[in-house]
């Protein structure tokens, strides 16, 4: 078989009869992943931060609950429309033009790419904005039963709507510079939407009520549409110095828009499972008690962190790589790049997963427990952090594995996968809210399961159409990684045991350096238990580290 399988068809990839020899890029490509990475924390860290500043202003309940609310519709059209599947889509189709074509013929599909995003979210935005009643029905019908709530999400909807445009044109944009192997620029712009959205929103606030009432919740709005239209421009230095001029160009019927479309039509599901379900648990959640629809968002944006710094930005590095191999024909190097994105997600993002189930409380109460921020609040973010975090190990291996069935043509498959996903996650939603009724907490449970049917469902289907993934090693790095993990849980609960009892009564500073303490001591444990294991992922990441430490001594 000369090339990959590009159909639905479930035919399989032979292994190699020999393994393949480490490629050399394979250090550039995790050094590429760490720059990746390190430009999502500090978006993740600056996201965390405006959601801090937000609940020490407003709380959590009627104001931050509709701006929520109001923000859902546009920020699920993005991960629909834009950093979920146009973004797969562009990238995947752009990767192989390149590759087949060259740059002329890649940065003209470019700028079709561009006029036909311009013209279509221009649209999307204008109905967005005309359908805001009927939007917040669907996602908030509960918040009828709260004088104001319903017409408050309402204004705040057509305030952000535009965002969705901004939005799409920024990460049209980050795949043409990740497709030129481009990582740091597009993975800081996040960045700039989170410094924007902080600064305007408080500025523009603080010019609409001094006390930060009802009137301010509209300067948060206003500053995120600042934040999305900074998050595109800081990316075009970058787009100009890998050579790319924006021409309008309305030539849509060509071969490149085409594949595009087709991949985004299954990819608009496919790619944003996790999203969608999230966006049921919020239509849920309106009917739950006031301001759960906070608990869950705040607790979401922590899980959120690890999941960015590891399990986006290895993504990010693997589809292009797996693009260029399905072009190329070269079947081992597909398998062993998706392979060891897979292995080296688990373990960054399983003890991440640990601890914050097991230190989840003290996590919230350090964070968020200040200003309007309750300790009622505190408890009931930490309920539902804790349930969200049974799935974090899944939520990352989704982001390498769905991408990868696109850059093979088979698009259907992630897409069948995501209905039964969305369909299972309804349904235990049901089930813990309305015959267990465990709340918010049971929706953040729910997201967690479905989310690992998913990744299960995934990697068996990938596993059969590429006849093998490594297993035995995967199954040699998650039953090292229990050991390790096991390790840092009996830290984490002692922490909790001798440390952290009482923790709700400290002071700020007490309950920095307690948990600081646990925190670091339960990290040593666990990587001194993966390094005594002999765990593959963790001599990597210490010979990384050793290799940068002595270019800066040369230096």
């Amino acid at each position: 078989m000369s090339s990959l399988q590009t159909s639905d068809a479930p035919a399989q990839i032979p292994p190699s009869s020999t393994p393949p020899a480490v490629s050399p890029k394979d250090g550039a490509n995790s050094r590429a992943a760490g720059v990746v990475g390190l430009a999502v924390m500090c978006s993740r860290v600056l996201g965390l931060a405006r959601e801090l500043i937000v609940g020490h202003l407003f709380g959590a309940g009627t104001l931050t609950d509709a701006f929520n609310a109001a923000f859902q519709a546009p920020n699920l059209l993005r991960d629909l429309f834009a950093e979920g599947a146009l973004s797969t889509a562009f990238i995947t189709t752009f990767s192989k033009k390149i590759q087949k074509e060259g740059d002329a013929s890649a940065w003209r599909l470019a700028n079709k790419m561009a006029t036909l995003t311009v013209v279509f979210m221009s649209v999307v935005t204008l109905l967005g904005m005309l359908l805001a009643p009927w939007l917040t029905e669907w996602l908030s019908g509960g918040f009828h039963h709260i004088p104001g709530k319903f017409d408050l999400t309402v204004s705040l909807t057509r305030v952000m709507f535009p965002f969705i445009l901004l939005v799409s044109l920024a990460a049209l944009v980050m795949g043409m510079l990740n497709a030129k192997q481009v990582f740091g620029a597009p993975a800081m712009a996040s960045t700039f939407f989170n410094i924007g959205s902080i600064v305007g929103g408080l500025v523009i606030g603080w010019c609409l009520d001094h006390h930060f009432g009802q009137k301010a919740i509209y300067g948060l709005a206003i500053g995120t549409l600042l934040g999305g239209f900074l998050q595109l421009i800081v990316q075009f230095p970058g787009l100009f110095r890998v050579g790319y001029r924006f021409r309008p160009d309305f030539g849509w019927r060509d071969e490149g828009v085409r594949t595009i479309l087709r991949l985004m039509g299954p990819a608009v599901i496919a790619a944003s499972a996790v999203q969608v379900n999230v966006m049921i648990n919020a239509s849920f959640a309106s009917y739950q008690a006031n301001g759960a629809r906070s608990w869950l968002n705040c607790s979401f944006r922590l899980m959120q962190l690890p999941l960015g710094v590891f399990g986006v930005a290895i993504a990010t590095v693997t589809l292009p790589l797996v693009s260029k191999s399905v072009a190329m024909g070269d079947h081992a190097t597909f398998r062993r790049t998706l392979a060891r994105a897979l292995r080296l997600a688990f373990f960054l993002t399983i003890p991440s997963a640990i601890g914050l189930i097991c230190l989840g409380e003290p996590i919230i109460s350090l964070l968020y427990q200040h200003g309007r921020f309750t300790i009622r609040a505190a408890h009931q973010t930490a309920a539902a952090l804790e349930f969200y975090a049974i799935g974090l190990a899944a939520y990352s291996g989704i982001k390498v594995l769905a991408p990868a069935f696109y850059a093979m043509d088979a698009r259907m498959t992630p897409m069948l996968v995501s209905f039964f996903a969305i369909g299972t996650n309804y349904l235990l939603n049901s089930i813990f809210t309305h015959w267990l009724e465990w709340g918010h907490q049971g929706l953040a449970f729910s997201t967690s399961l479905t989310a690992i049917v998913n990744f299960l469902l995934l990697y068996w289907l990938m596993r059969k159409r590429t006849g093998t993934l490594e297993t035995t090693q995967m199954a040699v790095t998650l039953g090292k990684l229990a050991v390790a993990g096991a390790t840092l849980a009996a830290v984490c609960m002692a922490g909790n045991r001798y440390i952290l009892h009482g923790f709700d009564y400290f002071s700020r500073l007490e309950k920095g350096v307690g948990l600081f303490a646990v925190i670091v001591g339960a990290a040593a444990a666990f990587f001194g238990a993966c390094h005594l294991l002999r765990l593959e992922e963790m001599q990597e990441a210490v010979e990384i580290f050793a290799r940068k430490l002595r270019r800066r001594a040369k230096a």
